[in-house]
């Protein structure tokens, strides 16, 4: 277990490396079979989940496509509540088989945000994939077929996730340490 300090902060090793490509491949493996013949469009949610999508894509068997869409509810190491759309949807939607690709999913409500927004586009299905889930959290009901890791309320970073813009790149996911 590694110890990083990133600010004024010190955080402790969560998530190994191992364990977080075994199961990013799992997922691609598992989302490969259940989406076949659909050519996906992946959307990604910036900028959390830009690196777990990038694995991701790379594990996936099947055609599929992914676009960026970029959503902001934080500031510093805690949700603002509210939710901004910076970067929209350009792509046309219709009839196809969307996945949201996220990097924490907490309350709930920014993806519900994102459905929402997509619904009004007709896709064929809507489908939910994240990195990480805090489900003590959640304030609605979503169906999120597909999770990597379910993680208590503490807060993390690593592997895209960020503290104040820093340590996106750390190959390990990483929880805050407590005096």
């Amino acid at each position: 277990m590694s110890i990083v300090k990133i600010k004024d902060k010190m955080f402790e090793t969560s998530i190994t490396e191992d364990a977080i490509k075994a199961r990013v491949k799992a997922l691609a493996a598992q989302m490969s079979k259940d989406l076949e013949g659909k050519n996906p469009l992946f959307l990604a949610v910036l900028n959390g989940s830009f690196i777990f999508a990038a694995d991701l894509m790379r594990e996936m068997t099947i055609p599929c496509e992914i676009s960026f869409v970029k959503l902001a509810s934080y500031q510093g190491t805690t949700s603002t509540g509210k939710i901004k759309e910076v970067i929209g949807i350009n792509e046309d939607l219709n009839g196809r088989t969307v996945v949201i690709v996220e990097d924490i999913v907490e309350s709930g409500l920014t993806m519900t945000r994102m459905i929402e927004s997509i619904g009004t586009r007709n896709p064929a299905s809507v489908h939910i994939c994240t990195l990480l889930l805090k489900p003590e959290r959640l304030k609605v009901d979503l169906n999120i077929e597909y999770v990597a890791f379910r993680i208590p309320n503490d807060f993390i970073l690593g592997y895209g996730l960020d503290y104040d813009q820093q340590a996106r790149g750390l190959k390990e996911i990483y929880v805050i340490k407590e005096d």
